[in-house]
């Protein structure tokens, strides 16, 4: 005998009853984010109708909404008509299939385009290397170019040198503190023996007499590398243009993948090789009143004695042009795209390259990931979980998406349900490499089984009850500047292992750098709490402050600990500019003051409990990966979004969610569930359920709301700003179930994709 719903008096969601089926689905899920995976092409999607197959699985496999698409083929390029023609081609038949594409855009993909029409605006590297001359004065040195490539271009001609040439000579003496005062000179090169200086080699060779036995020797050689320099004067035009070369095809949006200077998988870690161009040289030189940038290399690279200031201010002010100059091209990227293609075309995908805040992503961008504007907070690989939710308060995100491969594709499930309990989704990228699955289609294929997509429909449900992110109470700020310079103490602090404390002890702490303050996104609140988009903090850490500007410090000293309460790790006696400042430490309240990482996470916490925050499940898992490691979540467990949603997660047996029925408690209201995998359940300030999304949900008894189903079903419904029900549903057919019905309100049907429909949930 079928089990009627039953709905209270108190629940008073009966206002409006209609049906919206597939006609009302743009209404229903407005705002929501798509559910992403990628597509490469290669060879073979050049052939004639040669995007059909994938697309062909994308469409009958996945319920992915749009694919971030990229070149990766040899010898084509976005400004090349054929490669035009056959993108529009693959675009209108995938919109048949209702399959969005977001098409990469990036310069990268059209560098030979740009050499073309701006020859001498290629990115340039300065390399530093030095010999101490013999007895005799006499020297040689020899600096050979480097060849680099990334993901852009490991399938054509990589970021290649294309020329080379001595740029500066110098010559010092050297003391334990570095270049001794007044000793630097310049040598002509007419003095010197130049004996290679072409694409792959630079070469010096120097007889300069006893007189100057036992000096250092010192070659600056220039290579000039096969794209285009950051600071090129036509990036952003020709940029928009590629974007406009696109902009009568029906994109569902643009990519930007891992932009900056070219990558340095090591991070330079001796400090001397720059990225170099004649118009970064110029705007450094009208940002530091005249100074010579390749003069000032050599200080950077070595110290000098008596000038540590200097050398400290060099540092800071050439890696804040990084910074706001690659954050200057995102951003550019984001405007651009709205322009040509309308406000909601997508503009994808992550600022991350090195998946880690640390040394390699210094030289890359300048850590540019907070000011690389996106539409939902994007991210890679093994990105720190503390990085994922802070990029989604800064761009007002309701989920991370976190861009994500591996060799074996069960890891897709572990990924899926970890991002699950900490509000993030997957943007599928094909397993890689192939070795298991042989490519990119099989491998993509096997990912799209249908267990794992019908735990992805269901993660996707939270989507719908909830527009705000993982509430995270603790926000760690890491000093921007000093994490960056190489001359401080503290180089490459980043405050991820503080973060990961938090988190391990079920308190999701955000990962923020100090230029948040600096541009204004990081302020406070109306009610004097520190605040970051939608996210209000309990408790800060501040780390590293050192170098921190002036502007900064009021700031922070300026929240009642009955707010907000910040702790300082760490101290600051000198500026951005290295100017001297009284210590910070004699200022800050002593009561707020640690020493160590492990007190502060110890006195953190502490003042949690004093103020009543409640825990979520701790982070118990382990991201570990490119020699960095970082704490996950796992698989199973309670988190809480910021507006008191909460998510009962439960994926550690079945990729599709596991079974539970059981008793659960939400700030003090009682309520009954039997689901699979995912539940949220929000209550308001009456102890009344005004959202609720549900995997293969059986049952749900509440205060006022009682739920018995014949068949499981996944949905999500919510209570609009007018007390009317708005629902969505998954189902083998269009007819809601009378459960549904019986509930009243407006519901939008959700199609399965076709391989999930052919295998219905068991009773």
């Amino acid at each position: 005998m079928r089990t009627s719903v039953l709905l209270f008096l108190t629940f008073s969601w009966l206002a409006s009853l209609s049906f919206a089926g597939k006609e009302g689905l743009s209404d229903a899920l407005k705002g929501t984010p798509p559910i992403l995976g990628c597509w490469f092409w290669h060879e073979s999607e050049f052939e004639p109708e040669g995007y059909r197959p994938y697309l062909d699985l994308i469409a009958e496999k996945s319920p992915f909404d749009i694919l971030t698409t990229s070149l990766r083929v040899k010898d084509r390029e976005l400004v090349d008509p054929e490669t035009r023609s056959q993108v529009k081609e693959a675009v209108e038949y995938a919109r048949s299939l209702g399959v969005g594409i977001a098409l990469d855009l990036d310069v990268r993909l059209a560098r030979g385009g740009f050499r073309e029409k701006f020859p001498d605006e290629q990115q340039w590297m300065i390399r530093l290397r030095d010999v101490q001359l013999d007895e005799l004065g006499r020297g040689e040195i020899s600096i050979e170019s480097a060849h680099l490539s990334d993901h852009y271009t490991h399938r054509t001609t990589p970021y290649i040198p294309l020329s080379g040439r001595v740029e500066r000579i110098f010559l010092f003496e050297r003391g334990p503190g570095g270049v001794l005062p007044g000793t630097v000179h310049e040598i002509d090169r007419k003095d010197c023996g130049v004996v290679a200086e072409g694409t792959d080699e630079v070469s010096i060779r120097v007889d300069l007499g006893k007189n100057e036995a036992g000096k250092t020797l010192c070659l600056a050689a220039g290579f000039e590398h096969f794209t285009p320099a950051v600071f090129a004067p036509h990036l952003l035009e020709y940029q928009e243009g590629l974007l406009e070369l696109y902009g009568d095809l029906p994109l569902a949006g643009a990519c930007k993948d891992e932009w900056g200077f070219p990558p340095d998988f090591k991070g330079c870690p001796d400090k001397n090789d720059y990225w170099y161009s004649t118009y970064r040289a110029e705007a450094y030189r009208e940002e530091m009143d005249g100074r010579d940038l390749i003069r000032d290399f050599l200080l950077m690279t070595y110290g000098e004695e008596g000038k540590e200031a200097e050398r400290v201010k060099a540092i800071n002010h050439f890696m804040r042009m990084s910074y706001r100059r690659n954050g200057e091209i995102e951003t550019h990227f984001y405007r651009a795209t709205k322009k040509v293609f309308g406000q909601d075309a997508l503009v994808a995908t992550h600022p991350t390259w090195y998946p880690f805040p640390g040394v390699q992503e210094f030289k890359k961008n300048g850590l540019d990931w907070w000011i690389a504007k996106r539409d939902w907070a994007q991210t890679d690989e093994s990105t720190p979980y503390s990085v994922r939710t802070s990029l989604a308060k800064k761009w007002g995100s309701r989920i991370w998406c976190n861009m994500y491969y591996s060799e074996d594709p069960e890891d897709y499930v572990r990924e899926m349900w970890r991002g699950a309990l900490s509000g993030g989704r997957i943007n599928y990228h094909p397993p890689w490499p192939t070795t298991q699955t042989g490519s990119l289609m099989a491998g993509q294929k096997a990912v799209l089984g249908s267990d794992r997509m019908r735990g992805e429909v269901r993660v996707r449900l939270l989507d719908f009850i909830s527009d705000t992110p993982l509430d995270c109470p603790v926000a760690v700020i890491f000093g921007h500047a000093a994490a960056m310079n190489w001359s401080h103490a503290n180089y490459a602090e980043t405050g991820v292992a503080l973060a990961d404390g938090f988190w391990r002890s079920g308190r999701p702490a955000d990962l923020i750098p100090s230029s948040e303050i600096w541009n204004g996104s990081l302020r406070m609140g109306e009610d004097g709490r520190l605040r970051y988009g939608p996210q209000s903090y309990d408790v800060a850490v501040l780390i590293n402050p050192e170098f921190e500007p002036a502007e900064a410090i009021p700031f922070l000293e300026g929240f009642s600990p009955e707010r907000t309460t910040i702790f300082l790790l760490g101290d600051r006696t000198m500026d951005f500019e290295g100017h001297p400042t009284e210590r910070l430490s004699q200022s800050w309240p002593k009561d707020r003051m640690v020493g160590s990482k492990e007190e502060a996470l110890e006195e953190g916490l502490k003042r949690l409990r004093e103020m009543g925050v409640a825990s979520q499940s701790p982070a118990t898992e382990v991201l570990k990966d490119f020699g960095y490691e970082s704490a996950a979540p796992s698989r199973h467990g309670m988190a809480r979004l910021i507006d008191g949603t909460h998510l009962f997660i439960h994926g550690e047996k079945s990729a599709s969610g596991d079974r539970v029925a059981s008793v659960f408690q939400v700030d003090g209201h009682e309520f009954q569930a039997d689901f699979e995998g995912v539940l949220g359940v929000r209550f308001d300030n009456e102890g009344q359920v005004v959202a609720l999304a549900a995997g293969g949900l059986k049952s749900f008894r509440s205060n006022n709301l009682t739920l018995a189903l014949d068949k499981r079903l996944d949905f999500a419904l919510k209570r609009n700003q007018r007390g009317e029900i708005e629902g969505i549903y998954y189902n083998e057919s269009k007819a809601p179930p009378k459960e549904m019905e019986d509930l009243g309100g407006r519901w939008t049907w959700k199609q399965f994709p076709r391989t999930l429909a052919t295998r219905p949930i068991k009773p």
